[in-house]
């Protein structure tokens, strides 16, 4: 192995798991990589989950330190050691709780108490090698003053005002409109189901609401601080500290964070002489020193990061559009006109990927006659596309929603709101390839108008290996990534009216294009008779309104004959055009 010693520390909890790889030379550590993967809480993940998401992470590596939620019993470290060993084998495997990875990277090996709030909570305290420890139970029977907590106080909130005064409290909507949710009703249905990393990713919402002065959900952020401060008093006594160090570690504590304030706040009047401060490190950096068996914390050294940056800065989307340049300066009929005459460079494109959009029908086509799927997958805009259309197959074709489907980086949240960073690891891509079972028969189709998002390139080279046929739908054909695909389709709208916006031409091609590919595989799969939808989901009135006036005009019928002959079926249309000789 070239270089140093090569570490990685990797802390997982509720809502991500974050790694970091270093490379030790003599009493320094220099960050070689680092990024983020799904939750890995050693409690709710199955061994299979696990070992999917550790497979993901460098494997050329001196030392490796895992320290994941969950992890709290001596046959709990033996379970991961082994399963780590698999991946492994010539590593040395340091494991345990994410309890470890943040008292290492907040304290090293000093003295102190470490305040950990992300979706779950803990409050662990060292004094002379004494450890004491508090909160840290898990979501159902613990983890008060967390993001799934906080999250859950709030949802209970909106239906007990509901309840006592059929009103509601200010940030309802808010939830509401998050979840894309419509009502109460369909709240609780979904509470019904969701787990606690999907519980715990409305905590943005209710700080967002405290934040704009809702005094009710203030009250739940001051409880949530009222807690945290008491367990944290609690350590501190049993450990006889009267001016202990507390450190604040996890992501409801970020910089001028509410919650930051109001439990520091609390804190002065139960442990006035407390010296508070935010964690200078990360806990994978924690997880990483403890692999590494330092003695003191050394300084780290970032490395240079690579082009990426370059690279995006150079694609054809990322460009200046010289005929928008005084945007804020045109009148709204000036902007409309620029807008509207834009719009040929959408259809130019197009046309100039006139064969490589048939070619794609007709991978799609071919691999759904043999059993396969479609697969779309993307991020931010593109993702949300892939996710509308794959949405509209089953009403307007009658088809399974399982024949296509859409992947968006950052799950279901990302249709409504960004999710920071969901499009920068291309692991977390291949691993959602993975989770669906992609098989050779089936199709995946990512898009990315850069062409560069590691989100999707990871997807693509993990159905690639897996042997399904992949498509590359991108806006940028100066892109420099090298890209594993059966067909890449260029659309080269050029630059955007609003410098680096892709919902704009992008956008707009991108969705003329999807709609292409699905609709002719369709018609080529024979759910089209001439350019009527015979195979329609008849679930609502208008279509099945749309389904009557269709048998009526094939078979030269009224309106309520047609009518008839569907209700006998079913609603079964095309048996009844069948049946007609149509």
């Amino acid at each position: 192995m070239n270089g140093g010693e090569k570490i990685l520390g990797v802390e997982g909890g509720g809502t991500k798991t974050s790694w970091v790889l270093v490379e030790r030379a003599g009493n320094e550590l220099s960050v070689l990589d680092q990024g983020k993967l799904p939750p890995a809480n050693f409690r709710l993940a199955t061994p299979g989950e696990l070992r999917a998401i550790l497979s993901e992470l460098p494997k050329e590596i001196t030392s490796v330190g895992i320290f994941l939620a969950g992890c709290g019993t001596e046959e709990d470290r033996q379970s991961l050691t082994r399963l780590c060993a698999e991946i492994w084998p010539k590593a040395k495997i340091v494991v345990g709780s994410d309890r470890d990875s943040g008292l290492a990277a907040a304290l090293g090996h000093g003295d102190g108490i470490v305040v950990n709030a992300g979706s779950g909570s803990s409050i662990t305290g060292r004094r002379d090698k004494r450890i004491e420890n508090a909160g840290g139970w898990g979501h159902i029977l613990g983890d008060a003053g967390g993001g799934y907590f906080l999250s859950l106080q709030a949802l209970r909130l909106i239906l007990r005002e509901y309840d006592l005064h059929r009103g509601e409290v200010q940030f309802t909507t808010k939830i509401l409109r998050a979840l894309s949710l419509n009502n109460l009703d369909e709240l609780v249905r979904w509470a019904q189901t969701a787990d606690k990393m999907e519980v715990a990713m409305l905590t943005p919402v209710v700080f967002e609401a405290a934040a704009s002065g809702d005094s009710r959900v203030m009250e739940i952020i001051e409880e949530g601080a009222r807690v945290l401060c008491e367990y944290t008093e609690a350590v501190a006594t049993r450990l006889h500290a009267l001016a202990p160090k507390v450190v604040l570690l996890g992501g409801l504590f970020q910089r001028d964070s509410i919650y930051n304030h109001a439990f520091r706040r609390r804190l002065k009047k139960t442990l006035p002489d407390a010296r508070v401060a935010n964690s200078e490190r990360a806990p994978e950096f924690g997880a990483a020193w403890l692999a590494a068996e330092m003695q003191s914390w050394p300084e780290i050294r970032t490395e240079p990061p690579p082009d990426k940056i370059d690279d995006l800065a150079a694609a054809l989307t990322e460009q200046r559009n010289p005929r928008s340049e005084n945007l804020e300066k045109m009148s709204a009929q000036e902007l409309v006109k620029l807008f509207v005459d834009e719009e040929k460079f959408v259809g130019e494109a197009l046309r100039a990927a006139n064969a490589d959009l048939a070619r794609a029908i007709e991978l799609v086509a071919e691999s759904l006659r043999k059993g396969g799927r479609l697969f779309y997958i993307g991020a931010g805009s593109s993702g949300r596309l892939g996710v509308l259309d794959a949405s509209e197959i089953p009403p307007t074709f009658g088809a399974s929603p399982e024949l296509v489907q859409g992947i968006i980086a950052g799950g279901a949240s990302a249709l409504q709101r960004s999710v920071e960073g969901a499009e920068d690891e291309g692991s977390n891509g291949a691993l959602a390839i993975d989770r669906r079972g992609i098989k050779d028969v089936d199709v995946v189709i990512g898009i990315t108008a850069s062409g560069r998002t590691p989100f999707v390139l990871g997807a693509l080279a993990r159905a690639k290996s897996l042997g399904a046929k992949t498509v590359l739908l991108s806006c940028n054909p100066a892109r420099k990534q090298k890209v594993v695909a059966d067909l890449v389709i260029d659309l080269a709208v050029g630059p955007e009216i609003l410098t680096g916006s892709t919902r704009l031409k992008a956008g707009t091609a991108t969705k003329i294009a999807l709609n292409i590919i699905s609709t002719g595989a369709m018609v080529a799969l024979g759910k089209v008779r001439g350019n009527l939808m015979i195979d329609l989901n008849t679930s609502s009135t208008k279509l099945r309104d749309r389904a009557t006036r269709m048998v009526a005009e094939l078979t030269e019928r009224d309106y309520d004959s047609a009518r008839g002959q569907l209700e006998e079926s079913g609603w079964d249309l095309r048996a009844v055009l069948k049946k007609s000789g149509h």
